[in-house]
């Protein structure tokens, strides 16, 4: 994917180096000369020191071929302008990193896809939240070697088999299925629905691999 992130602090900056460790194609906005330098040196991916809140540095870093945006910056009004700008484009995904909580209700009424508290999260999950689009939700187990998804069952393939003819493998185990807002440990010979959400504790290794077999 191509990801435009604006804000070269520590958090857009981490998030920057995850998305290109995973293959991703990054550019990175920073309005800072400094911060703007030190990514230049650190980052394999394109470096805009300019402002992310005008137009035309977003389209320097071609935004209308991003496929995810965030805004990473510590300034919640910054953040909120240049999303807004940013949904003039065909942007599939905008994700706002917030400083202050109250803030919030402000970033989803013009509709920001995903806000971020900095006090909820870390970059890492920013970047599970992006190569991981069909995932409702995770949580890194462990020493981040595993992971647990909630995911639903969408696969035609798997629809009407038993939970023992999946699990458990070598790289995952359903831990779990939810139905009715109640979650339930499965037994062998639960059968899995068509859209029925179930949590997996999966290698992390394995998580595209294990993902591909439900979705």
């Amino acid at each position: 994917m191509y990801i435009v992130i604006m804000g070269g602090g520590r958090v857009g900056l981490t998030l920057a180096n995850y998305l290109v460790t995973s293959g991703n194609d990054v550019a990175l906005i920073e309005s800072d000369n400094g911060l703007c330098g030190n990514a230049a040196a650190e980052l394999d991916a394109l470096v805009l020191c300019g402002n992310g809140t005008d137009v035309k540095t977003l389209e320097e870093a071609s935004i209308s071929d991003a496929d995810v945006f965030v805004a990473a910056t510590g300034n919640d009004e910054a953040n909120l302008l240049s999303c807004i700008l940013v949904k003039e484009y065909p942007v599939s995904k905008i994700i706002a990193r917030v400083s202050n909580p109250d803030h919030e209700d402000a970033f989803k009424k013009v509709g920001i896809h995903h806000v971020i508290s900095p006090e909820l999260t870390a970059a890492g999950y920013l970047e599970k939240l992006i190569n991981r689009p069909k995932i409702a939700d995770l949580m890194v187990v462990g020493k981040g070697n595993a992971e647990l998804l909630d995911i639903s069952v969408n696969n035609s393939k798997i629809v009407g088999k038993r939970v023992s003819d999946l699990s458990p493998t070598d790289d995952y185990i359903i831990a779990a299925i939810h139905q009715n807002g109640e979650m339930y440990i499965p037994r062998d010979d639960w059968v899995l629905e068509e859209n029925e959400k179930i949590s997996v504790l999966v290698k992390t290794k394995a998580v595209k691999k294990v993902t591909s077999i439900f979705i």
